[in-house]
């Protein structure tokens, strides 16, 4: 049972290492106020490679302990990220993080909730992986720990240049991926607990995280980059993040 509590606290460990990594995309403006959107777009390319490349790393996980379990999952996680993303965007304007300091308690809730809903496949991502092996666990943590600082440099674009100093930005940043290490302990006891449902987990994390490359990230990279760099940026780091698997397996 100590063994087992103590894993649950490495999972919350690991999965708030993917939230303070949100605030490192705000450092750059310790240094430089006027950065251009054109780093964001390469960061967000960067993170398309490495979150593709993770997403797989879980499919393929999720084969070795059952194919047709492993494929439900990839369609549950796309559902439920469609489904989300809807509700997302039918907020999203309304709610927006550049208007965070003149919402009511009401309105700050439903900001919360949007926020988790975005963040819960990423923390379920970690909590899941977890249960699959502490190197895949390492593996995933890596991934969206350097998917979410784009996160961040992208609020900070928002709040910075309108008057918010960056120590502040980088709060913020951390913030809005809270619900990640909130998401992956519950995930990671539930499979703990139910292991024919492992491959399934893996599967919906997988799922899901396709979903995102090819649905924001990468168009949000091509919004602010030229379609070849775009290009270059996630080959290259799709066969980084598969050798970084190779070498930690």
């Amino acid at each position: 049972m100590d063994i087992f509590f103590s894993r649950s606290a490495d999972v919350f460990y690991y999965a708030m290492i993917t939230a303070v990594a949100t605030g490192v995309g705000a450092i750059p403006f310790f240094f430089f106020r006027n950065l251009t959107r054109k780093w964001l777009g390469i960061s967000n390319a960067i993170a398309s490679g490495l979150m593709l490349a993770a997403s797989f790393g879980l499919i393929y996980e999720g084969l070795k302990h059952g194919e047709w379990f492993t494929f439900l999952g990839v369609m549950i996680g796309l559902i439920f990220i469609i489904f989300s993303q809807r509700i997302i965007d039918k907020y999203d304007d309304k709610f927006s993080i550049e208007n965070i300091n003149k919402v009511d308690s009401s309105k700050m809730l439903l900001i919360m909730g949007i926020m988790t809903l975005h963040s819960f496949t990423e923390g379920v991502s970690v909590g899941v992986s977890f249960s699959g092996s502490l190197h895949l666990g390492l593996y995933i943590t890596t991934a969206i720990a350097i998917h979410n600082i784009p996160e961040g440099l992208a609020i900070s674009l928002v709040l910075i240049p309108r008057g918010t100093k960056p120590i502040k930005a980088m709060w913020w940043s951390i913030f809005s991926s809270l619900p990640q290490p909130l998401m992956a302990v519950p995930a990671f006891l539930f499979i703990e607990i139910f292991q024919q449902y492992l491959p399934m987990g893996l599967g919906f994390a997988g799922g899901a995280m396709i979903w995102m490359v090819f649905a924001e990230l990468i168009p949000d990279a091509l919004e602010e980059s030229e379609t070849s760099v775009v290009a270059t940026t996630v080959t290259i780091s799709t066969a980084l993040m598969v050798l970084f698997q190779s070498l930690i397996s």
